[in-house]
């Protein structure tokens, strides 16, 4: 399978385990046969135990708030057709009927021959959040965020600013990227902010462009850190 959020998967879990404030899990969707793969965290976000439950279409649209069904079975529609990456935010209903609100987002998932096969990603629970700013305050308040904060604390700022999450979901996120990726949280948290003070210079970026950056910053990060590991000493 290609880079990215693949492998590593047990790392991940066992990074994430051990309370109820771990709120970042993943998920793979096939599309050939539709079929579903959730992490021990999405799995307790729905109300399972692991490995008591197999997800499917139906199941999944069947835990979405009944106001925002129709919005996610668009979206699947959506890249079953188009195979794009995509990112959403709505609610789901636990089995205990609990509405937890989550960001949702998924890139291609690629097979060895490069053939895209499905999408795969993260849930972030942000149950609570703060309200989500407009698109077209993003860019700005990027700009502003990254001038006053050290990286990590910034890239937590920015975290929370483009995708409406609190503090600690933001964190939980940016430590899951970077256990994912196996590359140090300072390193990709300096790749993010690269990254994401970049597009905030341009004055078409949406959280669409914000999405991509974040699901392959580890690409860049990685490709960083291998060039300066092989630099000469001293350079």
């Amino acid at each position: 399978m290609s880079a990215g959020l693949d492998g590593q998967q047990p790392k991940v879990e066992a990074a994430l385990t051990g309370g109820a404030g771990q709120r970042v899990g993943s998920f793979r969707f096939y599309f050939a046969d539709q079929r579903w793969e959730w992490s021990e965290q999405v799995q307790r976000l729905h109300g399972y135990e692991p490995g008591t439950v197999t997800p499917t279409t139906d199941l999944v649209l069947s835990h979405k708030h009944p106001d925002d069904r129709g919005q996610i079975a668009a979206t699947i529609d959506e890249i079953l057709t188009t195979h794009r990456p995509f990112s959403t935010r709505h609610r789901i209903l636990d089995t205990g009927g609990n509405v937890r609100h989550v960001v949702v987002i998924g890139d291609q998932l690629r097979d060895d021959h490069g053939e895209v096969i499905g999408t795969h990603g993260f849930y972030v629970d942000v149950t609570s959040p703060p309200g989500s700013g407009p698109e077209e305050t993003i860019t700005l308040r990027v700009a502003e965020i990254a001038e006053r904060r050290a990286r990590i604390e910034q890239v937590k700022g920015m975290l929370m600013l483009v995708y409406g999450i609190d503090e600690a979901a933001a964190f939980d996120l940016l430590k899951w990227l970077s256990q994912e990726s196996n590359i140090k949280l300072r390193v990709l948290a300096e790749q993010i902010a690269a990254d994401f003070c970049a597009a905030g210079q341009q004055t078409d970026s949406s959280r669409t462009v914000f999405d991509g950056l974040l699901l392959t910053a580890h690409l860049r990060a990685s490709g960083a850190a291998d060039r300066s590991a092989g630099a000469p000493a001293g350079s």
